[in-house]
């Protein structure tokens, strides 16, 4: 088969930074995920730019930003996601068999796209028990849970015969809970099933429980840190809100111990996978890639299934990656990893050249020790929706550091002036200083928040680390900053400040707490 590697991704939806063992998930059991940490990397600064299904799916596949290729929410953007620059069309054309099994959730439409020649899907959401899978040229159903059907046709596909090298995405439905989203992007509140282990596992963990980080806070103490979300915990209040929390069991202990045993069924499948490749001599000669599509909240600021918010929660990944010709075992990688650098690695690894409307970069160098001028910052987006009924007029964009995070609230056009819930266009910086345990581990930043004044904003001028985001933070308050300086160094896409406000203060300055996290930190 050739010097050059077997290319797998492996996608879990909704799976947090911490919802495995390596992760320091305190109870759940991933011995074979675990395996790819111990044999490979484990990157412990992992984000996603767009925390979102869709987009963030398609920012994988294509090494972009949503801003770029289009994909900016759940709605059902079926004909744009035919049209992708996926990096699998690339790879054909170095020579490569291509693969696509399980959720693709761009759209409602189960059908091929193009860049693939094995195509096995479900249309948008799928369903947990007894799917309808889009399989040899047709829609037709089979009867089993859907993570153990994944698992079967993965296996099948590794081991079937192959004259070339082969490149896989492997996207799980767990844990994602059973619904229906309509083309909208709105949820048929008459289709939530909730999470659902597979039946050998529906018993599993229970009694235990997972700690809640020091962030998880009452909505009332959230809205006074956060003005941003009064009117969001107001509408989360309402029958139609709650139908959607409670088939979930948001914020509760049951809700974690089901994530956890959906989980149980996606660790057995790594396993099979491991062993395939084993069997057919291709293990240390595969590049394997673990990822979540987004992340979620178990609380931390009174939030649960929004898992599409810039906070630490919703933005980091667990991401591990295999692959003994270039990976040593155990190898911690802290440097700023993005799930659009994807596609450009398995490029490179490929053969080939990312092209230059790829915005992600490949960690072939990172990896082996030559990387230059590595990213120290990047951008976060999102584009409002209206699947879920207290989330209206949510936009934003951030910016994050290893030490800092502005997050600008973008404010709806549409919404009268009494609407004072984000027409303020108001700002966060939160500081983001890592704290460390008594080992020299890296511990998580937690979010709090107070009022930041006109003289605050100017104070953070003062300092050349905070002129980008004490500049922002001016302009924001209708004055002008002392330096200008960009937001990043090399920007993706332009940031345009909102226009001067009356009112004042109109930005709240967030400071991480340096609180030892015994559970966040364990590596292996």
């Amino acid at each position: 088969m050739g010097l050059r590697p077997n290319l797998i991704v492996i996608l879990i939806d909704d799976l947090r930074f911490d919802e495995f063992g390596a992760g320091g998930h305190p109870y759940m059991q991933t011995p074979h995920i675990d395996r790819l940490a111990h044999e490979g990397a484990l990157f412990t600064n992992a984000f996603h730019t767009t925390p979102l299904c869709s987009p963030n799916r398609a920012s994988i596949l294509t090494g972009q930003y949503a801003s770029r290729h289009g994909i900016i929410d759940n709605v059902g953007r079926d004909a744009a996601s035919h049209r992708l620059p996926n990096y699998m069309l690339v790879l054909q054309q170095l020579g490569y068999e291509t693969a696509h099994i399980g959720k693709w959730h761009m759209g409602n439409d189960a059908s091929p796209r193009p860049g693939y020649e094995t195509w096995i899907s479900f249309r948008g959401q799928g369903q947990l028990v007894d799917p309808e899978f889009f399989e040899d040229g047709a829609l037709r159903p089979v009867q089993g849970y859907v993570t153990d059907l994944l698992n079967t046709r993965t296996v099948a596909f590794i081991e079937k015969p192959h004259d070339r090298p082969f490149a896989l995405f492997l996207a799980h439905k767990a844990v994602h809970p059973d619904l229906f989203q309509a083309q909208d992007g709105t949820i048929d509140l008459t289709s939530l099933g909730g999470y659902l282990p597979a039946e050998r596992h529906r018993d599993l963990y229970r009694g235990c429980s997972f700690p809640p980080r020091p962030n998880v806070l009452r909505p009332e103490v959230v809205v006074r840190q956060k003005p941003a979300w009064r009117q969001a915990f107001a509408l989360k209040a309402g029958e139609r809100s709650q139908l959607l929390l409670r088939s979930v069991h948001a914020g509760t202990q049951e809700e974690i111990r089901c994530r956890a045993a959906m989980m149980a069924s996606v660790d057995e499948g790594v396993g099979m996978l491991l062993a395939a490749l084993a069997r057919q001599g291709m293990l240390d000669h595969t590049c394997i890639v673990f990822l979540g599509d987004n992340g979620y909240f178990f609380g931390e600021h009174a939030l649960g299934p929004e898992r599409r918010f810039a906070y630490e929660e919703g933005i980091r990944s667990p991401f591990l990656m295999r692959y003994p010709p270039l990976i040593a075992p155990s190898t911690v990688v802290p440097e700023i990893t993005l799930a659009l650098d994807i596609a450009p690695t398995f490029i490179e690894l490929a053969g080939g050249t990312p092209g230059r409307h790829i915005q992600g970069r490949s960690l072939a160098p990172l990896l082996s020790g030559l990387a230059q001028d590595w990213r120290t910052s990047f951008l976060i987006e999102y584009y409002s929706e209206s699947a879920m009924p207290w989330l209206i007029g949510m936009t934003y964009k951030a910016v994050r550091t290893a030490r800092y995070k502005l997050i600008h609230w973008v404010p709806p056009r549409i919404l009268p002036r009494s609407a004072l819930l984000y027409a303020t266009g108001s700002l966060a910086l939160r500081d983001l200083s890592l704290p460390r345990d008594a080992k020299g581990r890296v511990t998580l930043p937690l979010d709090h928040s107070r009022s930041l004044t006109h003289q605050d904003a100017r104070r953070l001028t003062t300092t050349s680390k905070l002129a980008a985001f004490g500049s922002s933070l001016l302009m924001a308050c209708g004055q002008s900053p002392r330096a200008p300086a960009p937001l990043v160094s090399k920007p993706a896409h332009s940031w345009v400040p909102p226009p001067p406000l009356s009112q004042a203060p109109l930005v709240q300055i967030v400071y991480g707490v340096r609180e030892r996290q015994p559970r966040s930190d364990k590596v292996f």
